[in-house]
């Protein structure tokens, strides 16, 4: 009898299978272009539901789970795929596009199943990439199989030793299963190394391109900031009113870029483990009054009024100063780009420990249904009016990876044509 996989290994093991399934998730949903995944474990008669990603919740997960698990089991015991459908409800508006199902095969077994769903029509590329993000899963699991199996044949060749004679053959018939057995985990260890050197390789590429395309286009956009700055502020009688109108416009148009800019790089070293969280003494109302400096250019003309409140007593605090002035930044600005007339109110207060915000606009609100992808990186919830509504849909994403990063949490109440609160909460150290 093949040995349980949730009996073997130690915590510290449970953990990096755990994380290894989660990034083979992850891998097959960048695949498809931003799906949602459920991975199920198990013999394909029994398969349990053990990591998802893009779901909403855990329950939305939970839920599309059970009304897949048979669509699961029944690719395990054909050990199928990658093997694209048609679209599943349970999967929800990013399985729209068709589900793609691949059975978790490796020395041998089948040992789960990968069910994605698919924003969009999956081609033959999204299908190579969710067959080796399955390979991925099922490579770690017959790892901790195996792992599993030869501490139990260690186990019982250790009892068989110095017990009577008869039982020698016996002996020694574990020990033969023991060293293929090690064979087969020496093989596969290779095999995971290898592929975990693939995978460092393409990190490294990823991380030598956006540091390079960050440098390469800062540099000279930096350049032409400063050379328009330059040229507004000293004697221009010579410009027409229409030409510096022009660069007022281009200038506008270059701080938009080189911020989108720097958006991506700091999402990416948030991902790479590289933004360290520095903590010194902040000014709360000093940020506020920057962030509302800050967001000026994007309000315009525009009949809104920024209010703040503090509720009192506001102390001074000590916490990531400018990574607080940025989430801060970011969301009065997303704020400010969708609300036309009216008003933007800042609200704050220290409670229990925790800096509480909530930027509450007149906007024109987010449906229901888009509320749960506004944190997606490249997500914009008006994309038909994208030339009206500008931006890069990279704001939220930050503001959500900061404040994970910082221990936060973000939570979004919106109503179509109403507006929106958002409100956040950051463990603080209090001074005084």
């Amino acid at each position: 009898m093949e040995p349980s996989l949730d009996r073997a290994p130690a915590r510290s093991a449970v953990d990096q299978l755990t994380a290894s399934l989660r990034s083979a998730a992850v891998r097959a949903a960048e695949a498809v272009g931003g799906g949602v995944v459920l991975l199920f474990a198990g013999d394909p008669g029994d398969l349990r539901l053990r990591t998802a990603t893009g779901f909403a919740s855990p329950e939305a997960a939970r839920s599309a789970g059970e009304a897949l698990a048979e669509q699961a089991r029944n690719a395990a015991m054909e050990r199928a795929g990658p093997v694209a459908g048609s679209a599943v409800d349970a999967l929800g508006p990013r399985g729209t596009g068709g589900v793609v199902v691949a059975a978790l095969c490796a020395g041998g077994r089948c040992l789960g199943a990968l069910v994605v769903g698919c924003p969009t029509e999956p081609g033959d590329d999204a299908l190579q990439g969710v067959g080796e993000a399955a390979s991925q899963a099922a490579y770690r699991l017959d790892h901790v199989r195996m792992e599993a199996e030869l501490t139990t044949l260690r186990s019982e060749l250790d009892g068989l030793r110095g017990t009577a004679h008869e039982h020698a053959r016996t002996a020694d018939e574990k020990s033969d299963e023991i060293l293929k057995l090690s064979e087969q985990l020496f093989a596969q260890d290779i095999q995971l190394l290898q592929n975990n050197e693939k995978l460092g390789k393409i990190e490294k590429l990823k991380n030598d391109f956006i540091e390079k395309m960050s440098r390469e286009l800062r540099t000279p956009l930096n350049s032409i900031i400063e050379a328009i700055i330059s040229v507004l502020a000293g004697e221009n009688d010579a410009l027409s009113e229409g030409a510096k109108q022009s660069m007022r416009l281009a200038l506008d148009e270059g701080t938009a870029f080189l911020r989108t800019l720097q958006n991506i790089l700091d999402l990416w070293r948030i991902k790479q483990g590289e933004l360290p969280v520095e903590i010194q003494e902040v000014n709360f109302r000093e940020v506020v009054d920057e962030a509302i400096f800050s967001v000026q250019d994007t309000l315009g003309d525009k009949p809104v009024a920024i209010q703040k409140e503090f509720i009192e007593p506001f102390p001074k605090l000590r916490t990531d100063l400018a990574k607080i002035h940025q989430i801060l930044f970011l969301a009065l600005d997303n704020a400010a780009k969708f609300t036309e007339r009216g008003s933007i109110q800042i609200r704050s207060s220290v409670q229990d420990g925790n800096l509480v915000c909530e930027l509450e606009d007149t906007g024109i609100g987010i449906c229901p249904d888009d509320q749960q992808f506004v944190f997606d990186e490249f997500y914009q919830v008006d994309e038909l009016n994208s030339g009206r509504y500008r931006g890069s849909g990279l704001g939220l994403a930050l503001v959500r990876d900061l404040l994970v990063l910082m221990d936060g949490t973000i939570s979004l109440n919106s109503d179509v044509g109403r507006g929106s609160t958002f409100r956040f909460s950051i463990p603080v150290q209090i001074i005084g």
